[in-house]
């Protein structure tokens, strides 16, 4: 960067988005100041994929082969409102352009996996539940800010085709992938499309009602599939179990507390065999079995790939077990020889999703 040449010398320090922090230097006499030299901004062709997620927000910079360059991560913090939620994606991004040391003009474009239902026509995030969202325009938010084009998907949409193009789905013609958290999120491509409404994403198998019910359930008699095979359902479960005196090494290190009983923790006590924890998780397996077996009698998969933290702590009981599962609901000739596998893309896999979808469309 340059020295300012004014009676008070300045240095600038290079900061991400566009940011420059102003040190005074005091200036000895007979003393030079060298000016310093920064290392020249790579021009390259690059794209953005952004992952914003329920309580982070990651923004990757990928080049042509779909190799990161930069990171920026944020919290979303989605009670803090839209208008501070948009000013931290963007920041998030020039952030991400900064750390990979890319010069700005080599931007293709940008894609964003979202958490909610999305209008990936309009580029509008129209409801995310777990961020009290709703009716963003995204495309309309990112081009004013970066003027490039952009792709909005619903973000396990974009999971799955990342998984489909370039991870554990390559080479499939159909990949159907299900990811058990807070919720559970699942996507399908067919044929290199994935499936979508004319104007909203779909495939939300997690929201599919069946016969049964509990204290939380918005229809009597009714309950969701995400209210027995969740992560969340687990850890709920897990809870009552704890308190009941059924796991006690999991309340030795929880409390029972339901944000401190995680992916890892469940693991734990289903690999220690404890009756009430190897019960919970294969029932919500079961019934996760279930619900995908009602797709593969509608869309006939040849792939399967699961994601997700607890899928990826205890990988064979999903892998194996849930195989069982679907194979005793769905009809055999359409579940026979359904390839099973764990998503391979990790932490990026909706960043690397959303630009692979960006970067397929017609201008």
């Amino acid at each position: 960067m340059l020295l300012a040449a004014k009676a008070k010398p300045m240095l600038y320090l290079a900061m991400p988005a566009k940011a420059a922090l102003k040190i005074k230097l005091k200036k000895k006499p007979g003393k030079k100041i060298k000016e310093k030299v920064l290392p020249a901004l790579k021009a390259v062709p690059f794209w953005v994929g952004f992952d914003l997620g329920g309580t982070k927000m990651l923004a990757c910079v990928l080049d042509a082969d779909y190799n990161v360059l930069g990171t920026a991560r944020k919290s979303t913090n989605g009670s803090d409102g839209q208008i501070k939620g948009r000013k931290k994606i963007v920041t998030a991004i020039q952030e991400a352009i900064a750390a990979a040391g890319v010069d700005p003009k080599g931007l293709q474009g940008i894609g964003i996996g979202c958490p909610g239902l999305v209008n990936p026509e309009k580029g509008i995030l129209i409801n995310a539940p777990n961020l009290g969202w709703k009716n963003m325009g995204l495309t309309g938010i990112l081009r004013t800010a970066f003027k490039k084009p952009v792709a909005v998907l619903n973000d396990v949409d974009a999971g799955t085709f990342g998984e489909y193009k370039l991870g554990a789905g390559k080479g499939a013609r159909s990949l159907l992938g299900i990811f058990p958290g807070t919720g559970v999120g699942s996507g399908f491509v067919y044929d290199g499309k994935l499936i979508m409404g004319r104007n909203v994403s779909a495939m939300e198998l997690g929201m599919i009602y069946v016969p049964g019910t509990h204290l939380g359930s918005a229809l009597p008699g009714a309950v969701m599939i995400e209210d027995l095979t969740s992560r969340l359902a687990v850890a709920s479960q897990a809870g009552v179990a704890c308190y009941r005196g059924q796991l006690p090494e999991l309340d030795k290190k929880t409390r029972g507390n339901l944000r401190d009983i995680r992916s890892k923790a469940l693991s734990a006590a289903y690999n220690s065999g404890e009756p009430a924890a190897v019960a919970m998780i294969r029932s919500s397996v079961a019934y996760l079995g279930m619900g995908i077996a009602a797709v593969v009698n509608l869309l006939a998969p040849d792939h399967i790939t699961l994601g997700g933290g607890l899928v990826e702590e205890i990988p064979q009981v999903y892998l194996t077990l849930l195989k069982e599962e679907v194979n005793r609901y769905a009809l055999p000739g359409l579940s026979r020889g359904i390839r099973y596998s764990l998503a391979k893309l990790g932490g990026n896999a909706v960043a690397i999703g959303s630009v692979a979808w960006l970067r397929e469309q017609k201008p």
